[in-house]
């Protein structure tokens, strides 16, 4: 029997509504498929089938927001020059088993085109759409599916740490192949919100394994050929390292820089992100959406992407018209007069963007410092309330981002039902006749220079690693941190990095600290609380032992029993199947996470925003883009240029 539930902002659809929603998906009949022109001579040459053979059987039909659209043109937009997958992954990646709907409101069919879930959330079928292909022509199936969950996601050299949205309360899911097109999923306890947590980012990892391809990188189907393939390869020590070579399980660079890699996606690189100036995508002739007329998606044919290494220099290529589409990196308070006063002369205008994270700049300690001394004093949570009354929020948001914000912690935002007033607020008052006190509690001796000194008699400093990120202006926010702290006797040593860098101090436990921004502010707070508990590891690395532990208690490093309290209270959200338990079972959570006061927020975001062309149509305006709900991806398949794109 399927049931429904219902968030604030979020609903679930499952069983009877997730059928009812397949009928209204497959109303365009074979033959009325059509396809891009640029695809006419490979079929008419027998390079490629024909479209209908080429989708599945019943296609997933887009909604457009403007209308059916055109073919053609070249989608032009920009790039970090290092450590900015990400930014290929909300243009072109996140194609999912279900997934949200353009307004967040509820979870749709995608990949799957039935799903149903039993009435204890413990178990969650999923039937495939016939028929779907990869990139290159090659069926996805459920076996597919089983590559990952057998030979990826249980394999320990692989999957060391499970993922923990395939995860309840540290024991994995356990996937069942039922046919070539249906799958099950199955918790031991109770886990309501599978389905949302799938429809996220993190739900892609079932579907980026293609197996035909794949298998010849894993001991278990070609140990025999492995040796070769390791010697063609020689940066690759074993076969593990081999693999991950080739893909990635977080959409790091191995696979935005692996052009052989098959994918669902609507676009496929052609130039990969590597040492080239650009990255360049092409259409996928191979894509299971079509319009509402029968046309396959995407209209666009290709996207290019210009690498550039300074934020400051895509706003002023936005505003003399080199792009047709920018948000990261630039859709903040530092470029918005520069940006709006560029419309006309850029040819573009302002689209709203549903971005509203727990906080743009946090101060993320290192909880699981391998230094036993540092670990010590950043677990203290006094020390942690020490240095945010140090911390002069205002001024920060003055002097950087323009008046634009509020002193804040990581919280909810106040607009939203969990807003925890109290989670929000403490410790944010500029008082460092008050930081001092706390800090001679734990380090009351001092050098000649006035820095404290730790129980070893050392100067106590805390290197602190700054990528200059999301036009943020995080350099000049840590070199304001650095005197605050420094008035109260804390030494803070500025390390200038970029992303890529900082993903590899992250794998390795080796950052003191960081600054960044946290996700959580609305309701994707329920699904991703990475910045309220160690909970995985994607960009959110204060307490990665802790985090690995929460996955698979046989890994990492068992936490304090007040974490321990905070993750199983966590776990009661999971499990919780009724919206009113959910609900008050993450309040308590929360209250628990303000409690920790685990890390140090400085100010409240504003709303967001993204460029686009003035010829660009079937934009969704106010759509959400936030933590790992990568946006706008989905609907992008859907825009056109209405004028002959540049």
């Amino acid at each position: 029997m399927g049931f429904q539930h219902k968030l604030p902002g979020l609903v679930m659809s499952t069983g009877l509504l997730g059928a009812a929603l397949l009928g209204a998906l497959t109303s365009a009949k074979a033959a009325d498929y059509k396809q891009a022109p640029m695809l006419d001579d490979k079929v008419k040459s027998g390079k490629l089938p024909a479209v209908a053979d080429r989708l599945p059987e019943h296609p997933y039909v887009e909604t457009m927001v403007d209308g059916v659209g055109k073919y053609g043109g070249t989608l032009r937009t920009t790039i970090l020059a290092n450590g900015d997958q990400y930014n290929l992954t909300r243009t072109i990646a996140n194609e999912l088993l279900v997934r949200w709907d353009p307004q967040w409101k509820k979870v749709m069919p995608s990949l799957a085109e039935e799903f149903s879930a039993s009435e204890d959330a413990t178990t969650y079928t999923f039937k495939l759409r016939k028929g779907l292909k990869w990139s290159d022509g090659q069926p996805f199936t459920a076996d597919d599916i089983m590559f990952w969950y057998e030979d990826v996601f249980m394999n320990s050299a692989l999957s060391p740490a499970k993922n923990p949205t395939f995860t309840v309360a540290g024991k994995p899911v356990k996937v069942r192949k039922i046919d070539d097109q249906t799958v099950e999923f199955k918790f031991e306890s109770p886990y309501g919100l599978f389905l949302q947590q799938l429809a996220y980012g993190q739900g892609h990892l079932p579907v980026i394994y293609p197996k035909h391809y794949l298998s010849q990188f894993h001991e278990k189907y070609n140990k025999e050929g492995i040796p070769a393939l390791l010697k063609a390869n020689p940066a690759a020590g074993d076969w593990v390292a081999l693999f991950n070579s080739k893909i990635s399980l977080t959409f790091q660079p191995p696979f935005w820089q692996n052009l052989e890699l098959p994918t669902l996606n609507p676009w496929v690189l052609t130039v990969p992100y590597a040492d080239s100036e650009r990255v360049v995508a092409t259409r996928n002739p191979y894509y299971w959406k079509v319009d509402t007329a029968g046309n396959q998606l995407p209209y666009i044919d290709g996207i290019t992407w210009a690498k550039l290494d300074d934020p400051q220099l895509m706003a002023l290529k936005m505003t003399s018209g080199e792009f047709d589409f920018a948000f990261r990196h630039i859709n903040n308070s530092t470029f918005k007069s520069v940006l709006f006063d560029g419309q006309k002369t850029g040819n573009y205008h302002f689209v709203d963007v549903k971005d509203l994270p727990a906080n743009d700049a946090v101060i993320l300690l290192n909880l699981n410092s391998t230094d036993p001394v540092k670990r010590k004093i950043f677990q203290n949570k006094d020390f942690r309330i020490a240095l945010s009354h140090a911390i002069n929020r205002q001024e920060i948001i003055d002097l950087v981002y323009v008046g634009q914000g509020a002193p804040a912690q990581v919280a909810v935002q106040p607009e939203h039902e969990l807003f925890n007033e109290r989670e929000a607020k403490q410790y944010t008052e500029f008082d460092p006749k008050r930081s001092a006190e706390i800090l001679d509690k734990i380090m009351p001796k001092k050098d000649a220079e006035g820095f404290r000194l730790d129980e070893t008699g050392k100067r106590f400093t805390i290197n602190f690693m700054v990528a200059d990120v999301f036009g943020l202006s995080y350099p000049d926010v840590m070199q304001m941190v650095q005197q605050y702290a420094k008035d109260v006797g804390i030494d803070i040593q500025l390390r200038t990095t970029d992303r890529a860098r900082l993903n590899t101090m992250w794998s390795a436990n080796e950052q003191d600290a960081y600054i960044w921004n946290c996700v959580g502010g609305l309701s994707e707070v329920y699904t991703d609380p990475r910045c309220y508990m160690p909970f995985q590891k994607a960009d959110i690395f204060f307490a990665m032992k802790w985090s690995e532990w929460y996955s698979n208690h046989a890994t990492g490093e068992e936490p304090p029993e007040k974490i321990k309290a905070l993750m199983a209270a966590y776990d009661k959200v999971n499990a919780a199947v009724t919206d009113d338990d959910r609900r008050e079972k993450m309040k308590e959570f929360l209250n628990l996470s303000a409690d920790n006061f685990l890390n140090i927020g400085i100010s409240r975001p504003m709303p967001k925003y993204m460029m686009t062309s003035n010829s660009l149509k079937n934009v969704v305006n106010g759509i959400p883009i936030t933590g790992n709900l990568w946006h706008p991806a989905p609907t992008l398949t859907q825009w056109y240029f209405d004028k002959p794109a540049k």
